[in-house]
């Protein structure tokens, strides 16, 4: 065994529930909201508006970050790119989820314009994609009826439960 066989990763990330195109919908959505901040928050700083230089700072890590979690090989030269990759795979989608849309929330709060909302818009998207795979998969109509069913079937046996009470 060489030692590049012993560097692969061993176990590949934990089966969340998400298919591989929702996962790569997931990280261009990332990707390109990492994009969106960063030309946004280079655009927020030229200003003399201290809190607008402050959401163009926010919104210029928030790219960073982006680029760093959801595609690491665009910061090849960054000595722990590929760890950090690797620590936010392992994140569950409701963690990434909060994570981004929190992220995305700072610099509108800080100052709230145009270039801010529109600059974080896709990056809270990739929040909100990352929320709705953490929901799963929608039932289907079948087993949606078995349970209607079993709720019907369960109040009427309290409703006659009740009314044997009651006599």
């Amino acid at each position: 065994p060489s030692s590049s066989q012993a560097a692969a990763p061993a176990a590949a990330p934990a089966d969340d529930g998400m298919t591989w195109w929702y996962r790569w919908l997931c990280r261009m959505a990332g990707l390109l909201g990492g994009v969106s901040c960063a030309f946004a928050g280079l655009w927020n700083c030229v200003t003399i508006n201290p809190l607008n230089i402050a959401a163009g700072v926010w919104m210029m890590l928030n790219a960073f970050v982006l680029f760093l979690c959801e595609a690491p090989f665009c910061c090849q030269f960054v000595e722990f790119a590929n760890a950090a990759a690797a620590r936010a795979d392992r994140l569950r989608p409701w963690q990434k989820a909060a994570f981004y849309c929190g992220m995305a929330a700072v610099p509108v709060m800080l100052s709230l314009t145009l270039t801010t909302l529109f600059g974080n818009a896709i990056a809270f998207a990739t929040g909100v994609l990352y929320g709705l795979a953490a929901l799963g998969k929608k039932g289907d109509a079948i087993s949606y009826a078995r349970i209607q069913q079993q709720k019907q079937v369960d109040e009427e046996k309290l409703a006659g439960a009740m009314e044997g009470q009651a006599l």
